[in-house]
């Protein structure tokens, strides 16, 4: 009795995160424009320029992400974890981009160890 009620908690508590999870991959689902670029790191005025721009990214439902940031990101995944706080873009060649991320219905901010971009929904 003790294990069948143990187990349906922990069955609650799976479909509770899972849910929590899927709600902010919902949001991120769709097209982004830079609309902010904060260095934290030198970054030329032409590159800051490029990035605000060109810059914006695509995420799809099954895990795909398109766009533009410093390079042009054209077959690369993406993980949302940490209940929608952590996100890492992987481009084309698997070179992981981890970066802290917060999501509105329209603002993405993507914090990295390089830069804070601040992103509106298209």
């Amino acid at each position: 009795m003790k294990n069948s009620k143990l187990f349906t908690l922990v069955i609650a508590i799976a479909v509770v995160l899972l849910v929590s999870c899927h709600n902010k991959r919902n949001k991120l689902v769709n097209s982004w424009k830079v609309s902010a670029v904060e260095a934290k790191m030198p970054l030329s005025d032409s590159a800051k320029n490029a990035i605000l721009t060109n810059g914006m990214l695509t995420f799809t439902e099954d895990g795909h992400v398109t766009g533009f940031l410093l390079r042009e990101i054209t077959d690369g995944t993406y993980a949302l974890t940490k209940k929608g706080k952590s996100l890492v873009i992987k481009d084309e060649v698997g070179t992981p981009y981890p970066c802290e991320s917060t999501i509105t219905e329209d603002k993405l901010i993507l914090d990295t160890k390089e830069a804070k971009l601040t992103f509106d929904k298209i």
